[in-house]
């Protein structure tokens, strides 16, 4: 069986997990293209792609870092060579498991990859995050937790995947630069969709950055890392909505205020 999942932090969690006997599996496949943010008519290899997930992961927060930013430059390749292991194991004929969530990465992800899938004459099995869990993403469980999961695994017949394939094609027709799970479907929203959250954590008293996102994270379950909102922020402060009452190297400890 290979254990298919879309961030990084749970696919290390997995693999952990298979390392201490925990897990059935034979290898794990990570596919953390973040296809809930950007357009979608570029492939997920493409370098449209490779660009954003850098953008997004690397804003310098906590200072200038050249080994990761070397690193991170590098994630491109690194999905790349994942699913071309992906596309090995197919041909092998093994069974895969999909890990997915309610998290909009992961939703988003799952859409994707049922598409690609959508042909193919592999067993599938998908395992879904309950969305009564405490946890809201797989990233958030230890490696020992995985195999309680597994009562939840079921098989994705092939109406199911031509099912989730049109959703995806769907998205992708219309192209938005973000994408929501409201009430367990995926939706294409315009990028200020989350900004509302920015406004309602940050007024007129100066506040630390790492201390909103923080709030904003803490308080708000919808599965959106940290580094959307820091953009977000940064676009702000640009456009002057934001104003740095004291500046740092480190974006994450600046001091900042709401300007409107």
């Amino acid at each position: 069986m290979i254990e298919i999942l879309f961030g990084d932090s749970e696919s290390g969690a997995m693999k952990f997990a298979l390392k201490t006997g925990n897990k059935s599996g034979k290898d794990v496949i990570c596919l953390n293209f973040m296809l809930d943010i950007g357009e979608l008519r570029q492939p997920v290899l493409s370098k449209y792609r490779s660009n954003l997930i850098y953008r997004m992961l690397y804003q310098e927060q906590w200072g200038a870092d050249p080994e990761m930013e070397a690193e991170l430059k590098d994630l491109g390749k690194i999905y790349a060579k994942e699913l071309a292991r992906l596309k090995k194991h197919l041909k092998n004929g093994e069974q895969l498991r999909i890990w997915y969530s309610s998290c909009p990465y992961s939703m988003c992800g799952f859409l994707w990859l049922c598409n690609a899938l959508s042909t193919v004459k592999n067993d599938i099995f998908a395992v879904k995050l309950p969305s009564s869990d405490p946890h809201v993403s797989w990233g958030e469980l230890e490696p020992h937790e995985f195999v309680k999961y597994l009562k939840f695994q079921r098989k994705l017949p092939p109406a199911e995947l031509q099912r989730r394939a049109f959703e995806w094609n769907r998205l992708r027709k219309e192209n938005a630069p973000l994408r929501a799970v409201i009430n367990g479907s995926v939706i294409s929203v315009p990028s200020n969709f989350y900004d509302f959250l920015i406004r309602k954590h940050l007024g007129k008293t100066p506040k630390k950055e790492a201390v909103l996102i923080g709030e904003i994270l803490g308080n708000n379950k919808i599965g959106v890392g940290d580094w959307w909102f820091a953009s977000r922020i940064e676009r702000f402060i640009r456009l002057g909505k934001i104003k740095i009452i004291e500046d740092s190297e480190q974006k994450y400890a600046r001091i900042i205020k709401r300007n409107f």
